[in-house]
């Protein structure tokens, strides 16, 4: 009888355990050879990151430069010609540069406004960009704030709000809704 109750535990045991998914081991397209060996399939999948595009179904691919306390940063050319790196931030309402950034592209803050922030209450400027552009998603007359308290820019939903987007390993992707 002990031994066919052992039986049960064990089976019972195997069947309500709980299954654990398995992460890939290795980030991006791939398969294992016969032999063990890691063959690249970017080219077969579709993963050629270098250029940003966008698939006929309405979704642009921006590639990740890198990333900051774990935040995508990507490249943003204003106005056509000025290319920023920015955080992209789903959090911020707005797009957001410092004054540098501001001269640059030409930009006069010729509104005053106090904007909360996840910083307490600071001081801004809010200017026009002619266009913002990310990947192949272009913006003609964004309104930009410009804070002094930013060391880098922030790409914010007035940019993405219209578009579903997804944060990858290598790439952010924006759909339309």
């Amino acid at each position: 009888m002990k031994t066919i109750l052992s039986a049960v535990i064990v089976v019972a045991g195997i069947v309500l355990a709980p299954q654990t998914a398995q992460t890939q081991e290795q980030p991006g397209c791939f398969m294992r050879s016969a032999s063990g060996q890691v063959l690249d399939l970017s080219n077969v999948c579709g993963d050629n990151l270098s250029q940003p595009s966008i698939s006929p179904s309405g979704t642009y691919r921006i590639p990740i430069k890198r990333r900051d306390g774990g935040i995508p940063v990507i490249d943003v050319t204003f106005n056509g010609r000025q290319r920023f790196e920015m955080l992209l931030d789903t959090g911020a309402s707005a797009t957001t540069i410092n004054p540098s950034m501001a001269q640059a592209i030409g930009m006069n803050a010729n509104k005053q406004v106090s904007l909360a922030t996840a910083g307490g209450i600071v001081q801004a400027g809010i200017g026009r960009a002619n266009s913002v552009q990310a990947g192949g998603l272009v913006l003609k007359n964004v309104d930009v704030v410009v804070s002094p308290h930013l060391p880098i820019g922030l790409l914010g939903q007035n940019f993405f709000g219209d578009h579903d987007v997804t944060i990858k390993d290598k790439v952010v992707e924006l759909r339309i809704r």
